[in-house]
């Protein structure tokens, strides 16, 4: 079943032309069906059926029931929800059932949608190939033997898969926009701030960035426009624009888009490049004007986010100690043995990995040679970024430097795995919004082509991304 975009099903529901436990229903047998792709940790079944009953009720009776009416959606498995447990796709927290709900669900139900099912992806959000998750990795839709990019991975391939319509997923480095990229859907990484991520377990809190992975432009943005937004909950939220983010201008006549000269060097595979040269061929060809961009730092970029990003995973992670809530060891002799066991079985090696990196530049006699340096770098970063963007309305660059690697490929090489994110980092490390809309296929495989704007300007890298999806239809 291809499903229908967001805003039409809900009013098929709202209409009574279709209800919403048919919906639900539709989506729990695709999620059952294509089970082999592990894209799925959990559905929320029993939850989901009874709220599609209340909103057939609702609309049997007359009332309202708000914008994205029965249109089931796929959280990934690091969004607090109720009625199954949070795991992070990690063992150290297998057994936690959540006692609240993050604001990202709760604002999107408010609005009617139910979330059916929770998504694998890399153990707390570390890895770019969902390969990291302790559940076993997700498979790419477009060929089982390739990896959908991560840490969203299973948001990712759940929406190429068309089991619901749309999917959240958490974007640190990149981990909305790879998985869009490899799977072939679209991907947004908001404005940092612009989405609360109270009820979203913690990576690395300077960073983080929630957003939807989608089957188009329009679909991201009503559900950008109903999850942003300040909350009390949450002080580093940031006000939205007064209008909605789903009023699309699609004129590109005039506007000014840089192309990052660094993204195009030696890295890039050769036919990446051409698909993405070929897209910006038609941006120009609609009146777009195309200038080339540079920013030095951005080859710093990936170096400066995987020293600032482990620090904060160390600090966010040392709450797992196996006491409070999640794995909890019985047999140890003293509290410092149930703290060692705990997080030796729960966590992951690169969770491990990360942990101790991130110690170890916030040490004493390392903070200034490593962590408060990569702070420098990312003010200067931040600083380029702004200056390009008072000459340009918007950058772009491949999303990433290759189509979808194979499964096992770099699980043993972790500087290997780290350079696929080379192209996305530089996004939150600047708190800009990003977008990675398909560009086409490579034997096959999706391509990604990455659109950025400055901060806040949201709904202005909308514009562009609706231009640019539909000139390829």
């Amino acid at each position: 079943m291809k499903w229908d975009p967001i805003s039409r099903l809900a009013e098929d529901v709202q209409s009574g032309k279709v209800s919403a436990q048919e919906l639900v229903k539709k989506s729990l047998e695709l999620i059952d069906q294509k089970s082999e792709y592990h894209a799925i940790l959990a559905t929320v079944k029993e939850r989901a059926i009874k709220r599609a009953k209340d909103i057939d009720e609702k609309v049997k009776s007359g009332k309202n029931v708000g914008r994205l009416a029965g249109v089931p959606f796929i959280a990934k498995d690091n969004f607090l929800t109720y009625g199954v447990p949070t795991t992070a796709a990690s063992h150290i927290l297998e057994p936690f059932i959540a006692p609240y709900q993050s604001t990202a669900i709760e604002r999107l139900e408010a609005e009617g949608a139910i979330v059916v099912a929770k998504a694998n992806l890399d153990a707390f959000a570390h890895g770019s190939s969902t390969e990291n998750s302790a559940f076993g990795p997700t498979l790419n839709p477009h060929d089982k033997t390739k990896v959908p990019g991560g840490s969203s991975g299973g948001s990712g391939a759940a929406v190429a898969l068309e089991l619901a319509p749309f999917a959240l997923g958490t974007d640190t480095g990149g981990s909305i926009r790879l998985p869009a990229s490899y799977c072939g859907v679209v991907g947004l990484k908001p404005t940092y701030g612009l989405v609360s991520r109270y009820g979203v377990v913690a990576m690395a809190s300077s960073t983080d960035v929630i957003g939807p992975l989608t089957n188009s432009v329009d679909d991201a943005a009503i559900v950008l426009d109903i999850m942003s937004g300040r909350d009390k909950f949450d002080g580093t939220t940031i006000d939205r624009e007064a209008d909605s983010y789903t009023d699309l201008d699609i004129s590109i006549k005039g506007k000014r888009i840089g192309v990052i000269k660094e993204y195009f060097g030696s890295g890039l595979d050769e036919s990446v490049r051409k698909k993405i040269v070929d897209a910006i061929e038609k941006l120009k060809k609609q009146g777009a004007e195309i200038v080339d961009v540079s920013l030095p730092s951005i080859e710093l970029a990936l170096a400066c986010y995987y020293i600032i990003v482990p620090a904060e995973v160390s600090s966010n992670l040392s709450r797992y100690d196996g006491q409070r809530y999640g794995l909890n060891i019985k047999d140890a002799n003293d509290l410092f043995e149930s703290y060692e066991k705990a997080r030796e079985l729960g966590f992951e090696p690169e969770n491990k990995r990360r942990i101790m990196i991130g110690t170890y530049v916030l040490s004493s006699g390392y903070y200034d040679a490593y962590y408060r340096r990569a702070q420098t770098v990312r003010t200067k970063l931040i600083n380029e970024f702004n200056k390009v963007f008072e000459s340009v309305d918007f950058m772009v660059g491949p999303t990433a430097p290759t189509t979808a690697f194979k499964l096992g490929q770099n699980v043993d090489d972790p500087l290997q795995m780290y350079l696929a994110d080379i192209m996305t980092v530089a996004a939150n490390l600047t708190g800009i919004p990003a977008i990675s809309v398909p560009a086409g296929k490579v034997n096959n495989m999706p391509v990604g082509i990455q659109f950025m704007a400055g901060q806040r300007e949201d709904k202005k890298l909308l514009n562009l991304a609706k231009a640019y999806e539909d000139l390829n239809k």
